[in-house]
């Protein structure tokens, strides 16, 4: 038996979406966060889900987890579904820059895209089964995080240790602009590069001073000089913070750097572009701190096979169902890499995450409902 064409409906989910866009959830606002588990735990609970709230590490959200066994093989390795409730954008977001509105096939708000709107596909397209009386055949874990956005830095261990009770993880991160699902990431790892330079008053004795924010400049415009496109290996300064007082000669300077990379072998290469900046020059101190690692996650064979029969699902929906490996990284790296068939970017489409024109594409709501249905009701 299959779902009836009528199982979903768009508006129907874009207000599931809209509910919890209203929850402003950046990562380190620890209420929003938890607020925003409380919501999932709540639609966990009315699926009648057996959930369980695993406290909040180094001043990160709670993590949510809800299983739902399967008559059929109880236990058995199931299917994990992970996602993460955590935004980029900052409380009052909502309220100036990217209120939630509709235009035309868009709905525009805070994390709708990224990911908010995928965790709510695989929400209602497990709701739609339990509705219409269909049981998986394997159990299904929902599996909610609160730090993504930085890494996940609490919650690695927490979803490699559930990942490998699992035969499959499914990741609604948001499908590919161009239809793409993701069958492997590429390594994403932050740096700290940090300037100490030496003190003086700014106004009186700037010669004898050495500035850490003149000379981080310079390191900046190194590292973003660094970047090659063809190579698809990036390198973003993305925060920069220095001094104290604008009349004294800025002792130090620290900015944090993400860098990209498709395999091994460039990802060794920028981590040795990097460590290279370490040093000192024109008496000022460089040191450079390498950060949080999500690894290569290659498409491999199970996770292959896995997309295949995904693919055919969308065949049989009239849909065409391309993969690519994908920068942007997301906790589908952590799953892949340990060799567990993983298929990530499987929620809403749209285009400009982590932008104030965050936006999805409502048209795409049915068919990737349906199609993570179609894997919850069919793998074995």
């Amino acid at each position: 038996m299959t779902l009836p064409e009528t199982a979903f409906d768009a508006d129907t989910i874009m207000q599931g979406i809209v509910k919890w866009a209203k929850v402003e959830s950046p990562t380190h606002h620890v209420e929003g966060v938890n607020q925003m588990m409380d919501l999932a735990a709540q639609d966990m609970h009315e699926l009648g889900g057996d959930v369980e709230r695993l406290p909040g590490i180094d001043g990160f959200g709670d993590v949510v987890v809800a299983r739902f066994p399967s008559p059929e093989k109880s236990e058995q390795p199931g299917i994990l579904i992970l996602g993460h409730l955590d935004t980029v954008h900052e409380v009052g977001t909502l309220a100036d820059k990217l209120p939630i509105r509709r235009d035309g096939d868009k709905l525009f708000g805070p994390g709708v895209l990224d990911m908010k709107g995928g965790n709510r596909l695989a929400i209602e397209a497990f709701g739609a089964l339990r509705n219409a009386g269909l049981q998986p055949h394997l159990p299904v874990t929902f599996m909610f995080i609160p730090d993504e956005e930085v890494g996940s830095p609490s919650s690695r261990r927490r979803i490699e240790a559930e990942a490998l009770k699992h035969e499959y993880v499914l990741v609604p991160e948001p499908l590919r602009p161009w239809g793409d699902v993701v069958t492997g990431r590429h390594a994403v790892q932050r740096f700290w590069v940090r300037a100490h330079g030496q003190p003086a008053h700014a106004g009186l004795s700037k010669a004898q001073g050495r500035s850490a924010i003149a000379k981080m400049a310079e390191i900046i415009s190194r590292i973003e000089a660094m970047n090659d496109y063809d190579k698809q290996t990036t390198y973003a300064v993305g925060t920069v913070h220095g001094g104290v007082f604008v009349n004294v000669v800025t002792t130090l300077c620290e900015a944090q750097v993400l860098c990209v990379a498709p395999n091994d072998e460039l990802l060794a290469e920028i981590q040795s572009n990097m460590a290279a900046l370490a040093g000192e020059e024109d008496g000022v101190r460089i040191e450079v701190e390498a950060g949080l690692l999500r690894p290569v996650a290659k498409p491999h064979d199970k996770t292959m096979a896995l997309y295949n029969h995904a693919r055919k699902l969308a065949a049989a929906m009239g849909v065409e169902l391309g993969h690519c490996q994908s920068g942007g990284g997301s906790d589908g790296n952590f799953t892949g890499a340990l060799g567990i068939a993983t298929l990530d970017g499987l929620g809403v489409g749209g285009a400009n995450a982590h932008t104030f024109n965050e936006h999805l594409l409502i048209p795409t709501l049915v068919p990737q409902c349906r199609l993570i249905a179609g894997l919850l009701q069919t793998l074995k």
